[in-house]
């Protein structure tokens, strides 16, 4: 890139971006992405809101069926034909003017390839796809009035549209202690809800999204229910898992209103995620609503809990963000 004069700047654009995020649901791939390439996206003032990661994913099949959405691993992926093959496949479907590392177009490059032996029980072709739908979901309502994540990919299709009682663990903290307990009051059909894991929490938004199930519960033969944290998880991880809900709790966030025994609703049909609390009741709790912000004095990590973003803009510090105009 030295060599050919080539700035980040001119590669990462709107188009560019929206590429990536094309891919990204095309491939299965993690929900720490949509942290990531907001973040990346919010250096240079451009927003990259969730609604739009829902009409890309509409508009996406899932083309590639790696773990934990499927049985293969990366290295079966590389042999199919890799990233070329996807390119290819979406080609009619991506901004073809931007620029790459390469000091070329990504339509010159894609002009230039061979052709390629796939593998399609690996990576399938857009007319036949694994899934017709793109990997990642973004889900809004009164739990999660800035949205929240679901990759519906690795997710049970069967609790895609239901309602359970919330089962509250307070921390991570929390839910080590007693996530194992034989008289935890939780059934399979419970909602296990994390707080305080989220960006302005004291663990500062660790990979804990990844509920494991009650051991009781799992005893008995349950492999998946709904879970539902500001936390992050690793893209590995398998299960109806809905994270990065914003604004997180720790800020006082409608998640920290949530206690044991509500009713919360989950629609990935109609991308809701509402607690079904009455309106005077959800007022009240707001009023009473406590934040649990670590107190810092000095240093890094004072810095930090003053300028840090939630979720939804990339979990940056907000003086790194650029500006358009």
């Amino acid at each position: 890139m030295i060599d050919k004069n080539i700035t980040p700047s001119q590669i990462i654009t709107e188009q560019s971006l929206e590429n990536a995020l094309r891919i990204l649901v095309a491939i299965g791939g993690s929900t720490n992405a949509i942290v990531h390439l907001t973040a990346i996206a919010g250096r240079l003032g451009i927003r990259i809101p969730l609604q739009q990661l829902n009409r890309i994913s509409e508009e996406t099949p899932v083309l590639v069926k790696l773990k934990p959405t499927g049985t293969h691993y990366m290295e079966d992926f590389f042999a199919a034909g890799g990233m070329e093959a996807v390119l290819l496949e979406l080609k009619d479907h991506l901004h073809l003017n931007c620029l790459t590392v390469t000091g070329k177009t990504l339509g010159e490059i894609l002009q230039q390839s061979f052709q390629i032996d796939v593998d399609r029980q690996v990576i399938a072709s857009y007319s036949d796809p694994h899934e017709r739908v793109g990997g990642l979901v973004a889900l809004f309502g009164n739990l999660a009035p800035r949205g929240a994540i679901l990759k519906r990919s690795a997710a049970n299709p069967d609790l895609f549209e239901s309602q359970g009682t919330a089962v509250v663990f307070e921390s991570p903290e929390d839910l080590s202690r007693r996530i194992d307990d034989p008289n935890l009051r939780v059934s399979r059909h419970s909602f296990l809800i994390l707080k305080n894991a989220g960006p302005t929490s004291h663990d500062a938004m660790p990979e804990a999204g990844y509920l494991p199930i009650p051991k009781k519960l799992a005893q008995k033969g349950v492999e998946d229910m709904v879970r539902i944290s500001d936390a992050r998880m690793s893209g590995t991880s398998y299960g109806t898992i809905v994270l990065h809900v914003t604004p997180d709790s720790a800020s006082g966030g409608p998640l920290s209103w949530v206690k044991n025994g509500d009713r919360i609703r989950l629609s990935v049909k109609e991308r809701k995620l509402e607690l079904l609390v009455d309106e005077a009741e959800l007022e009240k709790r707001k009023s009473e609503a406590k934040t649990t912000l670590p107190q810092y004095r000095r240093g890094y990590r004072k810095l930090y809990q003053q300028t840090i973003l939630q979720a939804d803009e990339g979990c940056d510090f907000n003086f790194l963000q650029g500006f358009t105009g």
